[in-house]
């Protein structure tokens, strides 16, 4: 976080424009927790009374919202490797203080999926990436309503602050925005072969060990990481895992020389969407006070998955990625070794197909044990939330994560490792029994997961230790209006330094 601000006696404005670039955005796209976070913060600085323009492709799964939308007086011309492209801007009013901005391109965008399909890459995903970022310093150098900052987010936008750096020291832009960037999953980097810095039109000392080359590949994000001014992720302990050589997927060396402009900020959740009151998604309310709509849910959930309905058995919720990152290769040994002690399992996700297929196989084996969706479904991940007694989370590395505050509100106690953002968010029986409101373990093996679930279900067995577990959880705040004012503290402190 930011520890102070620049002393400059010039006043700020009190109302800023902030444009957001993103690969994705909810509610227009989504393939993770990236689409959530920015729409969340968007929506939280704009109610704050800043002006925020969200930009983002459009995208095949945007065109429901195209009737909404005004095309913009603004022909895109962007050169990439001596290919003039073409593009235009859709713009949505979504209200006074918040804009959308959709770059059109539809042999770049119009597609099935948003990076890929069948899970493989788009071959083309850095052409159309680079065009996305041009097309948006385009915009932002030339809109009538010029940003003061501009925050982008991961690979998909990280060359922005690249083509801004470019722009000011050789093409004439004098005073450009200050730029953030926010890395959501370091983990994914935008690596493609060098001959991709010939899309870029920049001199070569914007390829080079010391800029945007990374073993010979042209690095996105790593670009965008020399060149941004300030650096943020998405929660203070993953912040400081990066700098080291474990975490940091081979960007430590770039990492530690701009740790003093790294700033670990944690998300927050969407309290209107993610909440156990007046939630469409849900048969019975309830709350901290008032539990009995969650023992309610449970056995709705039990009856839809076809599990046996009982209050006295535990249920395990589970909503995920099936892949590495998420422990799937400890959760299903773990599984395998401790399904004999009656518990019920619900599952609900999709990924690698071995993953999927091994899953299916262990519902198969307990069919009125273990219930596995492969897929994604908004209510079952809300119902999953709502009727599980517990929630498993086993991942190996964890930026931030999502559903362990979803789980914490939701009084579905989480099972998570003691890394990242999950760190951060819980609070372990083992660190402090009076304030725990969660189940951690250290270790990255089946034998800790095991424990941890041994733990769940000595606590399951013991109603009022659970009920206070539960009832700490769902009285915990992670609103958007906490993170957002930690980014408009930084945003602050980059326009002072700038002042």
């Amino acid at each position: 976080m930011v520890k102070g601000e620049a002393s400059s006696t010039r006043s700020l404005p009190t109302s800023m424009h902030i444009m957001q670039v993103a690969g994705e955005c909810l509610p227009y796209s989504k393939t993770g927790g990236l689409a959530d976070m920015v729409g969340a913060l968007a929506k939280s600085l704009a109610s704050q009374g800043h002006r925020i323009t969200v930009v983002t492709p459009l995208y095949k799964a945007c065109q429901l919202e195209l009737a909404e939308t005004t095309l913009m007086d603004w022909d895109l011309e962007i050169w990439m490797g001596g290919e003039l492209i073409k593009g235009r801007v859709r713009q949505l009013e979504v209200h006074s203080n918040l804009h959308v901005l959709f770059i059109e391109q539809p042999e770049f965008f119009g597609r099935e999926g948003l990076y890929g399909e069948g899970g493989a890459d788009y071959p083309d995903n850095a052409h159309r990436y680079t065009f996305f970022c041009k097309a948006f310093v385009n915009l932002a150098r030339y809109s009538p309503e010029p940003p003061q900052l501009i925050h982008v987010h991961d690979w998909q936008a990280a060359l922005v602050p690249t083509f801004v750096d470019h722009q000011h020291l050789y093409e004439g832009w004098a005073s450009p925005p200050k730029t953030i960037l926010t890395i959501h999953n370091l983990a994914y980097q935008g690596n493609f072969p060098g001959k991709t810095f010939e899309l870029c039109h920049l001199p070569e000392s914007y390829f080079r060990p010391e800029t945007g080359e990374f073993f010979g590949q042209m690095s996105f994000l790593k670009s965008g990481m020399v060149h941004a001014d300030a650096l943020t992720t998405v929660s203070p302990t993953y912040a400081r895992e990066i700098l080291t050589q474990e975490y940091a997927c081979g960007m430590e060396g770039i990492l530690n020389h701009r740790k003093q402009d790294l700033h670990g900020i944690l998300n927050g959740v969407d309290y209107d969407d993610w909440q156990t009151e007046n939630n469409p998604f849900l048969d019975h309310a309830y709350g901290p006070q008032q539990l009995d709509g969650k023992a309610q849910q449970k056995a709705l959930l039990q009856e839809k998955l076809d599990l046996v309905v009982s209050d006295k058995i535990p249920l395990f919720g589970l909503v995920s990625r099936l892949v590495d990152q998420k422990g799937m290769d400890i959760l299903l040994p773990a599984l395998n070794a401790t399904l004999d002690r009656g518990f019920q399992v619900a599952l609900l996700g999709t990924g690698m197909p071995h993953y999927q297929e091994a899953l299916e196989r262990l519902a198969s084996r307990f069919p009125k044990q273990v219930a596995v969706t492969i897929g994604y479904s908004n209510a079952l991940a809300h119902q999953i939330e709502a009727g599980s007694d517990f929630f498993l989370m086993p991942s190996r590395f964890e930026p931030c994560g999502l559903n362990q505050m979803y789980s914490l509100r939701y009084g579905s106690v989480p099972i998570v490792r003691n890394i990242g953002g999950l760190r951060d968010s819980v609070t372990g029986l083992q660190e402090d029994p009076k304030q725990a409101d969660g189940i951690k373990f250290q270790v990255f093996s089946v034998s800790a997961l095991i424990a941890a679930v041994e733990e769940a279900l000595k606590l399951f067995e013991d109603p009022p230790r659970l009920k206070g577990v539960r009832q700490r959880g769902m009285q915990k705040d992670f609103s958007w209006d906490l993170t957002s004012g930690a980014y408009l503290d930084l945003y602050r402190y980059l326009l002072k330094k700038k002042a």
